[in-house]
């Protein structure tokens, strides 16, 4: 007996023919990279994990990840890796490029790594016509740095010239800016302002002090701060997905403001501690343990968590960002307040271990 195909059967067939969308993630073993590699998947893209042969695959377990190496800084050898890919499987359909340093032991790294990497990257998509529908940049609000530092704060915009104050945000200020002098070239921008969430290690520092009863904080004049939850930012990357956004730049926060004492009060609370030391320097002495920090880090040949730009971040007093059009254009609306947030942050920290 042979059986009739019903349009839904000839439908369903024809969907499942087509070819799944590519996606690389740069940076895939880090922080960021990783969650936007587990939401493409759980999307269904073919995922390509862009990094270095060293770099560890802990967070890049699913066996439908397929590894690529990247070297930002060898022109040639970039171009090997490029083709050899093309030659296999054509191009990539999305691009999200989350690899960069956030701190060096040489403070020239931040421009040979974010901007130079980053430059030689696109422009040899451009050269062996690969660009993608759309390059995801990852860049930073500290690509703006301090403005409006007078109070009131006001939000920083896209109508704020950027000023950065730092080594790492003029790094991402120069990538953005060879990015957009691409004629025609399809990048979305993101810009979030504090990330925190699982396996993040700049703001777990600060946990760990607090467990062991210690709350150190820089400045006696308030600050307004905001954060973005880590899978509430890779929720605005795939809306931008989604709507084929191109040629946009977006700062992201959860839209919350803050003072400088709501994180370390929400962690208390989790971790149990009503006693904790609470440490305010005056703003002098943090530039002073920032300098003997970044030469100390010069002695042990390591990067050091305070140096002459963490202490340029803890010192700018307005971290509010207009994140209206990413409201507008996007749909944006964060599904994690603070409170959730560290929370569920706090609980990862516990289950593995880390505290």
């Amino acid at each position: 007996m042979v059986r009739q195909l019903s349009f839904d059967d000839m439908w369903g067939s024809a969907q499942e023919e087509q070819p799944r969308q590519k996606m690389l993630v740069t940076g895939a073993s880090g922080f960021i990279g990783s969650f936007v590699v587990e939401e493409a998947l759980r999307r269904g893209f073919d995922v390509w994990a862009g990094m270095r042969g060293s770099s560890s695959r802990k967070w890049l377990q699913d066996e439908r990840i397929h590894f690529i190496e990247l070297t930002y800084g060898s022109v040639s050898g970039l171009r090997a890796q490029l083709q050899a890919f093309a030659l296999k499987e054509g191009r990539w359909d999305v691009i999200v490029h989350c690899a960069g340093v956030t701190k060096c032991l040489d403070p020239s790294d931040f421009y040979k790594v974010n901007t130079i990497g980053t430059r030689n990257f696109v422009d040899m998509l451009v050269q062996l016509s690969m660009v993608p529908r759309q390059f995801i940049f990852m860049s930073s609000l500290g690509a703006y740095g301090p403005i409006h530092e007078a109070e009131p704060h006001v939000p920083i915009s896209e109508a704020d010239l950027p000023q950065p104050n730092t080594r790492y945000g003029i790094s991402k200020l120069h990538a953005e800016d060879h990015i957009k002098n691409i004629g025609d070239f399809p990048y979305v921008i993101f810009r979030p302002t504090g990330v925190y969430g699982p396996r993040e290690r700049d703001y777990f520092l600060m946990v760990e002090s607090i467990n062991k009863g210690v709350d150190f904080a820089l400045g006696r004049k308030p600050q307004d701060i905001t954060f973005i939850y880590a899978k509430d930012l890779v929720k605005a990357i795939f809306l931008a997905v989604d709507k084929g956004v191109t040629q946009r730049a977006y700062f992201v926060s959860d839209g919350d403001v803050h003072s400088s004492q709501d994180f370390s009060n929400l962690v208390c609370r989790e971790l149990g501690k009503e006693k904790v030391l609470r440490i305010v320097a005056p703003l002098w002495m943090g530039k002073v343990a920032a300098n003997v920090s970044e030469l100390w880090s010069r002695v042990v040949k390591k990067p050091v968590a305070l140096n002459k730009d963490k202490f340029n971040i803890l010192r700018q007093r307005n971290w509010i960002c207009d994140i209206q059009p990413l409201r507008d254009e996007l749909g944006f609306s964060a599904d994690y307040n603070l409170e959730r947030g560290v929370e569920e942050t706090i609980r990862w920290y516990k289950e593995e271990k880390w505290i």
